[in-house]
């Protein structure tokens, strides 16, 4: 047995291999040249929590992709942990402005999915034609409806203040006096999935339900049993008005003082939609007036620097935040009605499925474009 030179590397001669050719020479030619190894798609994976990095790693089983994930938000000061990346994904509080659109695409990234329905973060307008959005446009509406109903029966049944009473042994019931919900008229602002989901569960209380639309689907009302209105007369005659509709230029602000003068008294509010649909130095001024009898938010306008982080150890800032925070008739909750086990799962396989669309070159069913007349 003996060795020569392939090269600069030796190999073994062995009589093993067909006329004693050497073994890692006989294996070259024996075996088809392969083509160059396709590249494993990037992605980076930003604003990331224990339980995104959970699901997203159990559907990408499916997908093969490279996941880079960073549990900050993305800013223009590290748009560069996305060099390389093909893809960035990002969250509904991520801010996608000019300047990041400008970092990414210099450094290659392709496409930015946000794994939400909302796209009021991301500058529209200059992002046409330099890079694509897609998002996740509907993944929990039941999830999201029962939260709403969940914020209003906690509300009028102070379930609340109930379990930190009875945690003290006080078992007294003043103050804690609620309303039959049967008969009450419910306004539903918004009638998409989510709206459609809400109206079910409260026609099932036998509530009298009134919606507003600026698109009324007239039939699917009279299946369900509720009816059309105008903007103003919901807002008159309405026991609970819920907020279900995205944030536009013709949204934002809807509820002001306005709005809330007209309402009646003692009127709850439930905002699971968007945070800048309420004035909230109106809406405090409401509370404080008795006008606005409680309010349920899971939203709130400035909520980007509080919501999905544990701040419990520091001071709070913000002003309005902490002054709602005072009123024992408001509850907030950090942005979580669509935050179900199987609402995860939709948001990332339509999120995977976007990015597979996308790097198969097929079409963008998910895709959010500018629309100048939005």
């Amino acid at each position: 047995m003996g060795y020569q030179d392939i090269g600069k590397k030796k190999a073994l001669r062995t009589f093993d291999s067909p006329n004693c050719f050497p073994y890692e020479l006989y294996n070259v030619m024996k075996k088809p040249r392969m083509t160059e190894e396709k590249k494993q798609p990037l992605i980076a994976l930003f604003d990331t929590k224990p339980y995104d990095k959970e699901v997203f790693d159990q559907l990408n089983s499916e997908y093969g992709y490279k996941i880079k994930y960073f549990q900050y938000h993305i800013t223009p000061d590290n748009c560069i942990l996305a060099k390389d990346a093909d893809v960035v994904v990002v969250f509904v509080n991520d801010i996608i402005s000019k300047e990041v659109i400008d970092q990414l695409t210099g450094f290659g990234v392709k496409l930015i999915a946000l794994r939400c329905s909302g796209f009021n973060n991301v500058d529209l307008k200059y992002a046409k034609g330099k890079i694509p959005i897609v998002r996740v446009p509907a993944y929990s509406p039941n999830a999201i409806a029962e939260h709403t109903v969940a914020l209003m029966m906690t509300l009028n049944r102070k379930i609340h203040r109930a379990y930190f009473r009875t945690r003290d042994s006080n078992f007294t019931l003043n103050g804690l006096m609620g309303f039959t919900m049967q008969g009450k008229t419910a306004g539903v602002i918004g009638t998409g999935k989510i709206g459609r989901a809400l109206v079910k569960i409260l026609r099932g209380f036998d509530m009298e339900v009134l919606a507003y639309d600026p698109f009324p689907d007239k039939e699917y009302a009279k299946k369900e049993g509720f009816r059309y209105v105008d903007l103003d007369t919901l807002m008159q005659t309405s026991d609970i008005i819920s907020l279900n509709c995205p944030l536009t230029r013709e949204t934002k602000w809807l509820i002001d003082k306005d709005a809330i003068d007209m309402m009646k008294p003692g009127v709850m509010i439930i905002n699971t939609g968007r945070g800048k649909l309420i004035k909230t130095s109106d809406l405090i001024d409401g509370l404080k007036s008795g006008q606005v009898g409680s309010a349920g938010l899971d939203v709130y306008e400035e909520e980007s620097e509080y919501f999905f982080e544990d701040l419990s150890d520091r001071v709070l800032f913000d002003d309005t935040l902490a002054r709602l925070l005072t009123f024992n008739n408001v509850i907030i909750t950090s942005h979580q009605a669509f935050f179900t086990r199987e609402a995860m799962f939709n948001i990332a396989g339509t999120t995977m499925g976007n990015i597979r669309a996308f790097l198969e070159n097929n079409e963008l069913l998910n895709e959010v474009v500018f629309n100048p007349q939005s």
